[in-house]
């Protein structure tokens, strides 16, 4: 658990700072808890502000729910697109294998946000509720988009890319990574699944709570 924000302490921050230290509680939360058992007393004690401070800057759980997953979305889309812009500054934007591994690499690394990407599993399963399941499917939609469109993968290029990250998701999710020693099976999937990043994933065993 990272250092509570003193709501003194919040007092002098940029109210764009406030936001992002709690967005970032939130997103732990939501990734250990659940969105059903998320609370936002729960975003507060892990924030170390107060529940009404909370409410104050979201108005609510499902706002800050959708808040969560724009920073995922954005978080995701900003590592991709600092991936892209430097592949094409090396002239090899072009190479589909070289775009998917580094992208697939930045996704991975994304793991030391905790919850980040449980969150997006966890609207992802949201898709009757109204309000967020229309939310979650524009992500979903903007991130195909941006490997169509942005990218240049062509259509099933990008459905493999999500494929992939749809599974690491599940690996996550399932903390699969703590059979990792004992299950050859898991072993292999593991190792298949991340070969240069399977320290990034053995990593989040310490982040047990």
């Amino acid at each position: 658990m990272s250092s509570p924000m003193t709501e003194q302490g919040a007092t002098r921050m940029r109210s764009d700072e406030r936001r992002a230290l709690v967005l970032e509680a939130a997103t732990r939360v939501f990734g250990e808890r659940g969105y059903h058992g998320a609370t936002t007393d729960a975003v507060a004690r892990e924030a170390g502000v107060s529940q009404p401070y909370v409410v104050r800057m979201f108005g609510g759980k499902e706002a800050m729910f959708l808040a969560v997953l724009d920073r995922a979305i954005d978080r995701i889309l900003g590592a991709f697109e600092a991936d892209i812009v430097a592949l094409e500054a090396e002239g090899r934007a072009s190479d589909e294998d070289a775009v998917s591994a580094c992208l697939g690499r930045s996704y991975v690394d994304l793991l030391g946000d905790r919850g980040l990407l449980l969150s997006l599993m966890q609207a992802f399963m949201l898709g009757s509720e109204p309000v967020v399941g229309r939310h979650a499917r524009e992500g979903f939609r903007r991130v195909y988009a941006y490997l169509r469109e942005r990218v240049g993968l062509d259509p099933d290029a990008a459905q493999d890319f999500l494929s992939r990250g749809m599974l690491l998701n599940t690996v996550v999710g399932l903390r699969m990574v703590d059979d990792y020693e004992s299950d050859a099976n898991v072993h292999e999937l593991l190792d298949e699944l991340l070969p240069t990043k399977i320290d990034v994933l053995l990593a989040l065993r310490g982040d047990a709570t």
